[in-house]
C-alpha cells in the first residue's frame, strides 16, 4: 500500500501534536512541590502551649523584637519572605547545644549564598547571653551577620515565641510558663 505524502506529514503532525500536548498538561497539571505547613494541631499536644492546640490551619509566628549579636533590633520584617531555620540555644550549654549549632553552622554554609535563607538562633538564657556574649559566640562559631541572627530579649517574649509560635517548649511542671525543657 502506497501511502501519500501529504497523508504521512498528517499523521506525523497528529503525532508531534500529541506528544507536545501531553509534555504541556503534564507539566500544568502537576502539583506543585511546597513546603509543609505545620499548625499546632498536628504537632505533639506536649510541646504546644493549650491556648493554641486547636489551631488547625493558618498558625503564622507572632510578630517579635529581640536584640541580635551586634546590638541590632531584630524583627520579623527581615525574616518576611524568607525560609528559615529558627532555635533555641544558651552559649554556656554543654548538651545539645553545640549539636544543634554546629548544624545551623552546616546550614550556614550550605546556603550562605541563597539571600532568600536565614536562621534564627534565640537565647533562653538571656541573662547570661547578653550581646557582647552574643557577639564572642557569634565569632567563634563563623557567623555570616547577614545570614544568621544569634538574638536575646526578654526572657518572657522569647518564652511566648518560643510557645505560641514555635511550638517548640515541653514543661515538666503545667503552669511554669518561662521554663523550658
Amino acid at each position: 500500500m502506497k501511502i501519500s505524502k501529504s497523508v504521512k506529514y498528517y499523521a506525523i503532525g497528529v503525532v508531534l501534536f500529541s506528544v507536545a500536548f501531553l509534555a504541556i498538561a503534564y507539566q500544568l497539571l502537576k502539583p506543585q512541590k511546597t513546603l509543609p505547613i505545620y499548625n499546632p494541631s498536628d504537632v505533639n499536644p506536649e510541646l504546644v502551649d493549650s491556648t493554641v492546640q486547636h489551631v488547625s490551619k493558618y498558625h503564622t509566628i507572632a510578630d517579635f523584637k529581640f536584640t541580635n549579636q551586634n546590638g541590632e533590633t531584630v524583627t520579623q520584617k527581615k525574616y518576611e519572605g524568607k525560609i528559615y531555620v529558627a532555635d533555641f540555644f544558651f552559649t554556656t550549654c554543654p548538651t545539645i547545644c553545640p549539636i544543634m549549632q554546629d548544624n545551623m553552622v552546616v546550614l550556614q554554609q550550605e546556603f550562605k549564598d541563597n539571600p532568600n535563607v536565614m536562621l534564627l538562633s534565640h537565647t533562653v538564657m538571656p541573662h547570661i547571653d547578653s550581646v557582647p556574649v552574643l557577639k564572642k559566640y557569634a565569632i567563634e562559631k563563623g557567623v555570616i551577620d547577614s545570614k544568621w541572627n544569634l538574638v536575646t530579649g526578654d526572657k518572657k517574649d522569647i518564652f511566648y515565641i518560643a510557645r505560641k509560635s514555635y511550638l517548640a517548649v515541653k514543661t515538666e511542671n503545667e503552669g511554669e510558663l518561662y521554663d523550658m525543657v
